[in-house]
């Protein structure tokens, strides 16, 4: 009796797995990107209320610019985390246009009232029109930075000589589900990859990356690994006792002033 009911129990449990996994897949945009979209003018209103302005214009929106006081040492231009949207994210332009630098927050297809649908595909075909864009409007040095996800898209739409500064970075987002999800086959699964560490494999700008010491969302660990593959020059920072949505706010504009003075080649 034992052996008939565990024939009938292995193939349910099966099944019941299969149904799980196929739950995940259908829904894990959901557990991967959250935008906000609000109103354009909303959007615009506020971010004017933060120094910043459309860019490149309000009719062909790609992000929010913020030009320092004085000549620009250099553009950065940032991929925003996989939440809300680019204008969430003006404490960077505020602390970085106060070290000389030319600020872009870059926005997503599918975020910030943006037209279009969040995936690997699309965001790394967007990032290298907006990459280009940039460089087209503004040469000179450009620092590409990205957060969370944003180094991901960042990794991926890179040159190999381009400066990078990636926060919160991992090497592979396979690696980071299955910390989540030991239980489930999660390469199998996942349409979206995000393989930073293959991607910059043969990189060769200068690179900066930032790990927050006790990250719940994206561990240290998987920073780490995408730091050891880098090449020189590169240098590593860890911000003590932060966790991935609080290290900003645990650092001073003498922290900033140092890392952004070594990716202008100020320092090592």
């Amino acid at each position: 009796m034992h052996n008939e009911r565990g024939l009938f129990i292995l193939p349910a449990l099966f099944v019941a797995m299969l149904l799980l996994w196929g739950s995940f897949a259908l829904i894990q945009d959901d557990l991967l990107y959250f935008p906000d979209n609000p109103p354009r003018p909303a959007l615009l209103a506020e971010a004017a209320g933060n120094g910043l302005r459309p860019w490149p214009d309000a009719a062909d929106y790609r992000g929010l610019l913020r030009e320092p006081i004085g000549p620009a040492r250099a553009t950065l231009l940032l991929f925003h985390g996989n939440a809300g949207h680019a204008g969430h994210r003006t404490d960077y332009a505020a602390t970085l246009t106060g070290l000389g630098l030319r600020v872009i927050l870059a926005e997503y297809p599918g975020y910030g009232s943006r037209p279009g649908q969040p995936g690997e595909a699309a965001l790394l075909a967007d990032a290298a029109a907006t990459l280009a864009a940039v460089r087209r409007q503004f040469p000179g040095p450009l620092l590409l930075a990205g957060e969370s996800l944003g180094a991901a898209v960042a990794a991926g739409a890179a040159s190999q000589d381009d400066i990078l500064l990636l926060i919160t970075p991992w090497d592979r987002l396979d690696h980071v589900g299955r910390h989540h999800y030991p239980w489930l086959p999660v390469g199998w699964l996942l349409r979206d990859h995000y393989d930073s560490a293959a991607r910059l494999a043969g990189h060769r700008g200068r690179s900066a990356v930032v790990l927050a010491e006790r990250d719940q969302i994206v561990p240290a660990p998987f920073g780490q690994a995408l730091y050891a593959g880098l090449g020189e020059p590169k240098r590593l920072w860890t911000v003590a006792g932060a966790d991935h949505n609080d290290w900003l706010w645990q650092v001073d504009t003498a922290w900033w002033q140092e890392l952004v003075d070594y990716l202008l080649g100020g320092s090592r």
